[in-house]
């Protein structure tokens, strides 16, 4: 692989921590959810890296997205994509990640919108990652 870009995040103390992102603004106070005994409090100013996550699948995701409607030259609007991450224990004792991706798109019908999530989801960085690794459900939404 040739590499683009890449990125360097430190972190301190895991969830009750902190992480910074090298040579960038980002610097987050980290927390445990609710679930999982964090503090309600703490939500209030801290992230999980779960959440961290689903941004970044997110993000990742609509860019493929994109890709995948101006590959095949699309006059649709900009669609919107929603990544929910779950957390759970594993049959062996440790812990594992859930991901479902919901792509909201206009402009198609539904069959259209679903091939072209379908042919998103080759394409991003973080779906190829996952693939083979964690449930990861991907869907389409048509408004």
């Amino acid at each position: 692989m040739n590499i683009m870009y890449k990125t360097t995040a430190v972190s301190t103390k895991g969830r009750s921590g902190k992480v910074v992102v090298e040579n960038s603004p980002l610097e987050f106070s980290m927390t445990a959810p609710v679930e999982m005994g964090g503090s309600p409090e703490a939500q209030k100013t801290g992230v999980n890296p779960e959440q961290l996550f689903a941004a970044g699948y997110a993000a990742c995701f609509g860019s493929a997205l994109q890709h995948v409607i101006r590959e095949k030259k699309l006059p649709i609007p900009t669609p919107s994509v929603e990544a929910t991450v779950g957390i759970g224990k594993n049959d062996s004792g440790g812990f594992e990640l859930a991901v479902e991706i919901v792509a909201i798109i206009s402009g198609l019908d539904q069959a259209a919108a679903e091939e072209v999530v379908n042919e998103a989801h080759y394409v991003c960085p973080y779906s190829n990652a996952t693939r083979g690794n964690i449930e990861v459900k991907v869907s389409a939404k048509v408004l």
